[in-house]
């Protein structure tokens, strides 16, 4: 009986000791993937950082390790949550948010990421994917808060994935979590009611009108310019004739006092007489002309056909 009662407490102590080596030796050995890294610690203080592939530790309680993704990229949803059969379902306290000109609009994000330094994501943060979730409301909030409703539903949206993209990784890189961004998509944007999406509608629509206004009125431009220039060459080019003209009939008056003024320096006297005698033509054209005793002609022109005055005496004698 003894004998049985010793062996049976020789195979118990076996079978733990068997079953200790077996939790230590699994405990001490861990496999890193491809996608990951491996943090240990001892007795809860950092020890060092494992890559992929089979490594050792010692046994736990001694040494723990913490695999973490830190080359599989993340994905943070923001105003909206996607489950594994695809299904989307909004959250409007994330999606809803004022904008600069005090509009209210319903936008949702998604931003990936990764990790980007394994030991401070495990120990600077309590909760790092907390942190950058509010990190992202925080800035989306702040951005389209600067943006004006129709740059938020309509052309911009790729400024706002940048800015907050942006704002994101100054913030990250100041409060230094070991997360990086590597991408900031705006998914959907739109007013946050039916009445007020489809004020927006007419809105879009009116401003398409107002576009093919402008277009009918620049095509209407185009098709009068032409002859509108023609007219206004033809203008310009009879007054600059009519100036041509004018000028050479004020040179051709110039050039004829000169010649006048000349003759006159010359011969005073004459020219004078001559200067009066076509006056009185040009003022009296019909005016007779009679010769005085002396012999003199009168100053009145035209002179008749002395040959026609002397007919005319011999008839009257």
């Amino acid at each position: 009986m003894k004998l049985d009662s010793v062996r049976t407490i020789r195979l118990i102590g076996a079978i733990v000791i068997i079953i200790l080596l077996i939790v230590l030796v699994s405990s001490s050995v861990y496999t890193v993937k491809e996608t990951e890294q491996a943090v240990i610690t001892t007795f809860g203080k950092y020890t060092k950082t494992a890559q992929a592939g089979l490594q050792f530790k010692l046994p736990w309680p001694i040494q723990s390790v913490t695999l973490l993704p830190v080359n599989m990229t993340q994905k943070i949803e923001l105003g909206y949550y996607s489950d594994n059969a695809g299904n989307y379902y909004s959250i409007p306290e994330e999606s809803m948010m004022i904008t600069g000109d005090m509009n209210i609009v319903s936008i949702d994000f998604f931003v990936e990421w990764k990790i980007s330094d394994p030991v401070k994501y495990l120990f600077t943060a309590e909760n790092p994917n907390g942190v950058l979730k509010n990190m992202l409301q925080s800035t989306v909030r702040s951005v389209v808060g600067t943006k004006q409703i129709d740059d938020v539903l309509t052309t911009g949206k790729i400024q706002i994935q940048s800015d907050v993209k942006a704002m994101l990784m100054e913030a990250l890189v100041k409060n230094d979590i070991g997360l990086m961004v590597i991408d900031v998509k705006v998914n959907d944007s739109e007013p946050p009611t039916e009445e007020v999406a489809k004020a927006f509608r007419d809105v879009e629509t009116a401003k398409q009108e107002k576009e093919t206004a402008l277009n009918q009125a620049l095509e209407y431009r185009n098709s009068k310019l032409p002859a509108a220039n023609a007219e206004a060459d033809k203008i310009v080019r009879a007054a600059e004739a009519e100036k041509e003209s004018k000028i050479n009939v004020a040179i051709g008056e110039r050039n004829r006092f000169l010649s006048m003024f000349n003759e006159y320096k010359n011969f005073p006297a004459i020219t004078r007489e001559r200067m009066y005698l076509e006056a009185i033509e040009s003022i009296l054209p019909g005016v007779r002309v009679y010769l005085d005793n002396g012999g003199e002609v009168d100053k009145l022109l035209p002179l008749e056909d002395l040959s026609a005055v002397g007919k005319a005496s011999s008839i009257l004698d």
